[in-house]
């Protein structure tokens, strides 16, 4: 198995049990003999570290959501949706079609879904295969303005 495959293997574990550990192989040029050390993350999650600058300004912005699998995949949808001229420019309020970026944001959904392969649960595939189905669709049938 190898180095990369370990690090997943913990990750996916460690998604099943709800902790947050990641184990980190650290290799210097010392370890002639192949000794490596691995060290654990701290126990927080991502959303527990806050910058203090931001604490002051509660009214400002809502807080933005835990980092999740389904986030991520919702901003990647949400953004090709807009370049296939699905949702208004905030900007300009006008709908524009860009389809080299819409092509880019699909084809990263696409290397997701294949460099995730049986490590989702079903929830996550299905909400990935629909997401990539329905951008599929709406991008052929989306003409370039």
């Amino acid at each position: 198995m190898s180095d990369r495959d370990k690090i997943d293997d913990e990750a996916s574990n460690s998604e099943n049990d709800g902790t947050d550990q990641v184990g980190i192989e650290n290799s210097t040029n010392a370890d002639a003999e192949g000794e490596s050390q691995t060290t654990k993350s701290s126990d927080r999650e991502p959303s527990d570290v806050s910058d203090s600058t931001n604490e002051s300004s509660e009214n400002s912005m809502p807080a933005p959501p835990p980092a999740s699998f389904s986030v991520l995949v919702t901003m990647l949808f949400t953004q090709a949706m807009g370049m296939l001229g699905q949702m208004p420019d905030p900007n300009t309020g006008e709908a524009k079609v860009n389809k080299p970026f819409a092509k880019h944001y699909i084809d990263t959904l696409e290397m997701l879904e294949s460099k995730t392969k049986g490590n989702l649960d079903e929830q996550e595939a299905a909400m990935l295969n629909e997401a990539l189905h329905a951008l599929r669709m709406m991008y052929v049938d989306t003409r370039d303005t």
